[in-house]
């Protein structure tokens, strides 16, 4: 198990954003087999190509070091990993509009 955790503020440059998204919408469509929010959290199951684990652990690293309130959680493999998302109670929408957005794009 690998936890991250952070503090409670956003730091991303505006003109980086637009990015970010991008990177989490290809993971959410390529990778994501199923997403159940859980109350605070959310748990992701992922599973794909060679390389995976390292994408997840880059992608949410660089996240954690701008938006510092969530707190990501990496289990397994390239072939079969789960991704554990949490924030704190003031930032529930963000996890909600991120679970909605994953659902969206695995289906």
């Amino acid at each position: 198990m690998e936890p991250l955790l952070t503090t409670d503020a956003c730091t991303m440059p505006t003109a980086e954003r637009p990015l970010r998204l991008a990177e989490f919408d290809d993971l959410f469509a390529t990778s994501v087999r199923s997403v159940r929010p859980r109350g605070s959290d959310v748990r992701l199951h992922l599973a794909g190509e060679e390389g995976l684990l390292e994408r997840v652990r880059d992608l949410t690293a660089r996240e954690t070091s701008c938006c510092a309130f969530f707190t990501f959680t990496i289990e397994g493999t390239d072939k079969s990993l789960t991704l554990d998302i949490s924030v704190p109670p003031a930032h529930q929408e963000i996890l909600d509009a991120l679970a909605g957005r994953a659902q969206e794009l695995s289906a």
